[in-house]
């Protein structure tokens, strides 16, 4: 197959909603789908054959730049008027719209441009919390975001391929002047086993995940800009961010429905009386005794307008039951038994009214009901609100739109705070039982959809230099043949995405293929530690382990422990971890796993944890300590000890030295449930060897302060230092630098 996206009819297991789910909601790797309202498609449909069949074929496009001078790497953002509507403008297939760059010394771009929803956002209190109110506004537009590279004139053209032909718009010109921007994070160009910016300055991940967003969860979007906040006042500057849940938080492209969740056993969904076959259509069953009702519970609250008119409408079809009843709130409507037939209820919001009540339907009496067409929007027209109700809306190939707004937010805040994303972005359950056969039309079809969502992902996050890196998927089955997927779609990132962000994937237990996968870029592997590991009670033996083995596999990528936390044997959150109130745990993993040979330190999965235990003191003396890490040509370190108790971790080269000592007694098991308290370490002698003859500063560091505890100057002979560790008791690093370098 070919790296171009092959446009193939959609199938009818493409486009219906699952009937539901037997599995269980993962903890830590999860997925999910989502739709478009068939009204609004069917709408749109004929609004283009409309148009096709009147050859009302708009002669060009209208292109306006948000300003017409940018710094480096800075957004530019282009509003596109195509003077058309498509059924589904996610599609290139359908509708191609690109923007054509001619840029300073003869260079030349091609940025893909996207179509998607724009939404007014309040932070309002809901249940307690701060959430994100977001109202569509408009009816949805065209756009291109472009980061220039470098300073100069660039002329920009809209270019549209659709049914009817080709045309380009009449070029707009903007200026790029230099900015103090380090640019997109890449392999680092000296060593590749870092990251480094675009400038060739380096760039250590120290961070978390924060993958769980949404308005039901514990970390909404105001309290996740409030994390991010706080993560950057204490030196953090790295997140792994979902993209991906099934359907209780953030996703991209998933299932996303207010009938069923990724765990319901009877799933309302049922082929409509009438067409079932091959390719039936769906509609929602509700049957049984007289009271049996359902409610509708989308993924976000909706929001809605105060003091504003709208209107509920849909089909329904009932038998043998006295009336379905229709509720929004106290407004109710009974639909007398018949036949397929239309309904409508009326209502206006009052002048606090900011949410969509529960929407229910009950039976009166014993029988059944189906419902089909069920939409929400505003008496006076507007954009579907109740977009999750379609259960015939596509599922592969149709972007979110209001979870598209919400990463943008997240993006900005990024921006804002310095902090690097990693966006783990596919949902995994949409394309895992297609992945099992290279070469099968299902293999295919996939392939070519996951194109499509990449190219989507480029559009519209890819000018931002605060997106680190694209993660495929979380947790993969390591068991699925997935190569030639990773190629193909890796080749056509490598076309479209002239920024080259990083590419990366992970799956459930570690896998040396995908790690080694030349269109892989970032080596990534999970790691919990379990009651029966056996170094469940030694966390800096446990992710030493892992970092060795990442190295192994990896030994000229970045490598990142995506992952890690202490689990129980079922794979869920520790009741040590809520024991552990001073995070010993969390603390020695960051210091082991980032003088371990990492690209970053591990990533902590239970982020709720560490922001109710307010944790993130921990990374500042990491982050203070690394602030002129040099990682270039470093190898794990030589240093040794005569001491028993002490270990060291740590990396060196020829001029310098990063080391971390640990009291093998200060463990978290030892600390934190057998609460026995590590034995001082007094005047301990290490012994360096490997470095280049001179001088050299000597550091000592207060790991839970971030504070310099002693300094020395000293010189190596023949390529040794002998060093005398200060008194300590659970542990300290060292920074060993060429004297010239802090003088």
């Amino acid at each position: 197959m070919g790296i171009s996206i092959h446009c193939r009819r959609r199938s009818n297991e493409d486009g219906q909603q699952l009937a539901g789910s037997t599995g269980k909601p993962e903890t830590s790797g999860s997925s999910a789908r989502q739709r478009t309202s068939l009204v609004l498609w069917s709408a749109l449909w004929i609004a283009c054959a409309a148009s096709h069949s009147e050859g009302a074929a708009p002669e060009g496009l209208a292109v306006r730049a948000s300003r017409t001078q940018v710094g480096e790497h800075d957004k530019l953002e282009l509003l596109i008027d195509v003077g058309r509507e498509y059924a589904n403008p996610f599609d290139p297939c359908e509708v191609e719209l690109n923007v054509l760059i001619a840029g300073p010394n003869g260079r030349s771009f091609v940025v893909p441009a996207f179509w998607g929803q724009d939404y007014e956002r309040q932070d309002l209190t809901q249940g307690g919390k701060s959430v994100a109110w977001c109202y569509p506004t408009g009816a949805g537009s065209w756009k291109a975001r472009f980061a220039p590279p470098e300073p100069g004139t660039y002329s920009l053209r809209a270019s549209l391929k659709d049914r009817y032909g080709e045309r380009s718009s009449s070029p707009v010109a903007i200026a790029c002047v230099a900015s103090s921007g380090q640019g997109f994070l890449r392999a680092g160009r000296d060593d590749p086993r870092f990251l480094e910016f675009s400038d060739g300055q380096p760039f250590f991940a120290i961070g978390q995940n924060l993958a769980f967003i949404g308005q039901g969860q514990y970390v909404t979007i105001p309290k996740a800009e409030e994390i991010f906040g706080k993560l950057a006042a204490n030196g953090a500057n790295f997140l792994r961010i979902w993209t991906c849940c099934e359907d209780w938080a953030l996703a991209i492209e998933a299932r996303k429905s207010v009938w069923v969740r990724s765990w319901t056993k009877d799933s309302p969904i049922v082929a409509m009386p009438g067409s079932e076959g091959e390719n039936p259509r769906w509609c929602v069953q509700l049957k049984g005794q007289d009271g049996a009702s359902l409610a509708a519970t989308p993924s976000h609250s909706v929001a809605l307008r105060p003091d504003t008119a709208y209107v509920l409408t849909g089909q329904a079809k009932t038998e043998d039951c006295k009336a379905l009843r229709i509720q929004i709130g106290a407004r109710t409507l009974d639909v007398s038994p018949a036949d397929w037939q239309p309904f409508e209820i009326r209502f206006n919001t009052g002048p606090q009214e900011h949410w969509l009540g529960r929407v229910a339907f009950t039976l009166l009496g014993k029988g059944a009901a189906w419902l089909d067409h069920l939409s929400l929007k505003e008496a006076a027209g507007g954009a579907e609100l109740l977009w999750e109700a379609d259960v015939n809306r596509p599922v592969r190939g149709y972007y979110n739109p209001l979870d598209c707004f919400l990463l943008d937010q997240i993006v900005e805040t990024a921006r804002r705070d310095g902090i690097y994303l990693m966006l783990c972005a596919m949902t995994r359950d949409l394309y895992m039982d297609s992945l099992s056969k290279p070469g099968s039309p299902e293999y295919l079809k996939a392939t070519d959809d996951a194109k499509k969502f990449v190219r989507y992902a480029v559009a519209r996050w890819g000018y931002s230099t605060s997106v680190a890196a694209w993660e495929y998927f979380n947790e993969m089955d390591p068991g699925k043949p997935t190569d030639e997927f990773y190629t193909q779609v890796g080749r056509y990132l490598e076309e479209i995405d002239l920024y080259r962000h990083p590419r990366t994937t992970s799956t459930w237990h570690p896998s040396a293929r995908d790690c080694r996968h030349p269109q892989i870029d970032i080596a990534q592997s999970h790691h919990y530690m379990r009651p029966d590991d056996d170094d469940f009670r030694d966390e800096v033996e446990s992710v030493g382990r892992q970092s060795r083995w990442l190295r192994e596999q990896a030994p000229d990528k970045p490598a990142l422990i995506g992952e890690f936390g202490l689990a129980t044997a079922k794979w869920g959150q520790s009741e040590y971890m809520k024991q552990d109130r001073d995070g010993v745990h969390f603390h020695n993993c960051l210091w082991a796993s980032a003088l371990g040979g990492s690209s970053g330190t591990a990533l902590f999965w239970w982020w709720e944890l560490l922001d109710q235990q307010d944790a993130y003191r921990h990374y500042k003396p990491l982050a203070t300590f690394l602030a002129d890490f040099r990682p270039a040509g470093l190898q794990p370190t030589t240093a040794a000890t005569e001491e028993p108790r002490l270990r060291i971790v740590g990396q060196q080269g020829r001029d310098r030295a990063y080391l971390w000592l640990a009291n093998r007694q200060a463990t978290w098991w030892n600390l934190v449930v057998e609460k026995r308290q590590s034995d001082p370490i007094d005047s301990t002698s290490v012994m360096l060897d490997g470095l280049a003859p001179g001088r050299y500063t000597v550091l000592w560091w207060d790991t839970h302060e971030g504070v310099p505890l002693a300094r020395q100057t000293m010189a190596a002979e023949e390529g040794r230092l002998r060093l005398t560790a200060p008194r300590f008791s659970r542990d300290l690093a060292c920074k060993i630098i060429p004297a010239s370098f802090a003088e």
